[in-house]
């Protein structure tokens, strides 16, 4: 079954993201058809910031080693690394020369803003065409700015659309019933469960960066218990990102 045939309204598929080798391997032998990976965690790993465009190379790096995994593989570019069209399109065909099912990508800025409209349509036609899932993820939500509704429409042309933070389920559903392509949601603790997103038509499920937070956490927990303490919650994303090299 191909990438995107995995994309079933009402009948979700649960992706998983990973952020290096060893973690990635696990949940493939779990059992899970495909793989992503989470920006955050391959910038933290290398000790770099998140969503600034700084971890081209260990992303491609990462992507060249899971491909040989024997499951399906989506790779977070951030933004493409570039405002290039051009050089977005070159990632893009490297990735899908590395045997990549899918990317992502993102509109949000480090500085808090969305790519201008015009220039990210560009940039997500720049990616199509190299036989790589394009998932159009627009930050409104995250970033608390811009118009939801407006963007999904634009990025009609992509394979997919991705609306992080979206966590309302009638939300949800009208956002799904308002384009033809695959709505991703992120999965957030406590928030709706997967059989409800399901029933509001997602297609997609992804974890982001939980997985590797809560490895944190475990990692952690493992450690405190060893003197006697409680542990820790799950770090959020902003903890993490904050802790990284600016």
């Amino acid at each position: 079954m191909s990438f995107r045939d995995l994309h079933r309204p009402g009948d979700p598929l649960l992706l998983p993201n990973a952020w290096d080798y060893g973690s990635a391997a696990y949940l493939a032998a779990r059992g899970f058809p495909a793989i992503g990976t989470t920006s955050l965690g391959v910038a933290a790993v290398h000790g770099k910031p998140d969503a600034a465009g700084a971890t081209r190379a260990e992303t491609i790096e990462l992507a060249e080693s899971i491909t040989s995994l024997g499951v399906l593989v989506s790779v977070d570019i951030e933004g493409g690394f570039s405002d290039d069209p051009a050089q977005v399109a070159d990632l893009v065909a490297c990735l899908a020369a590395l045997g990549v099912a899918g990317v992502n990508l993102e509109d949000g800025r480090p500085d808090g803003t969305l790519r201008p409209l015009g220039l990210q349509q560009r940039i997500i036609e720049a990616a199509l065409g190299h036989g790589v899932f394009v998932n159009a993820r627009t930050d409104t939500c995250w970033l608390r700015t811009g118009d939801t509704r407006e963007r999904v429409r634009a990025y009609g042309h992509a394979d997919g659309i991705f609306v992080p933070g979206l966590t309302d389920v009638d939300e949800i559903a009208e956002v799904a019933a308002s384009t033809p392509l695959p709505l991703n949601v992120l999965h957030q603790p406590g928030g709706p469960t997967l059989a409800r997103l399901a029933q509001a038509g997602v297609a997609r499920v992804s974890t982001g960066s939980l997985l590797y937070r809560a490895a944190l956490r475990e990692a952690a927990a493992t450690a405190l218990a060893l003197r006697g303490e409680q542990p820790p919650s799950i770090p959020t994303y902003t903890e993490i990102a904050a802790s990284l090299p600016r």
